[in-house]
């Protein structure tokens, strides 16, 4: 089994065989409002059951557009994103760790191996000193 991040292709079958349960993907508020296609898209671990793990983008997102996913990005059924651009019809059987783009006015996709997926973080201390704990968890308060 190769890794996902490997530069060569992994063998055939290898990324399509996760059980597929959630039928939403996030899409930019850009494909809707800007009618701007699909340009790039990851699959990442899915968030609930509803969720497929798909993020899909135009392209044209800013950091400040993505930063604010409450607002822009959108949840979609799967299947009306795939009405609107058939040639995401294969690409949505792909596994988590899967990343596609398509260059400008072109209609074939490209399986990117280097792109690192965003995934959530937790800010997380750890300490075994109890008064080091106590100052850093209280430090914004006055008195204890």
């Amino acid at each position: 089994m190769k890794p996902l991040n490997s530069d060569t292709a992994p063998e055939p079958g290898y990324e399509t065989a996760q059980t597929k349960n959630g039928f939403l993907v996030l899409a930019s508020r850009l494909v809707f409002d800007e009618k701007l296609p699909i340009r790039f898209m990851y699959k990442t671990v899915p968030e609930h059951l509803n969720d497929t793990g798909w993020r899909m983008f135009t392209g044209y997102e800013t950091d400040d557009f993505l930063a604010d996913e409450m607002k822009n990005l959108l949840p979609v059924p799967l299947e009306k994103i795939c009405l609107l651009d058939p040639s995401l019809t294969p690409l949505v059987q792909y596994n988590a760790g899967t990343v596609w783009e398509r260059a400008p006015d072109t209609d074939g996709w490209i399986q990117v191996y280097d792109y690192q997926i965003p995934v959530p973080t937790t800010e997380v201390m750890i300490t075994n000193d109890v008064e080091e704990f106590i100052r850093t968890k209280f430090a914004d308060k006055e008195t204890l």
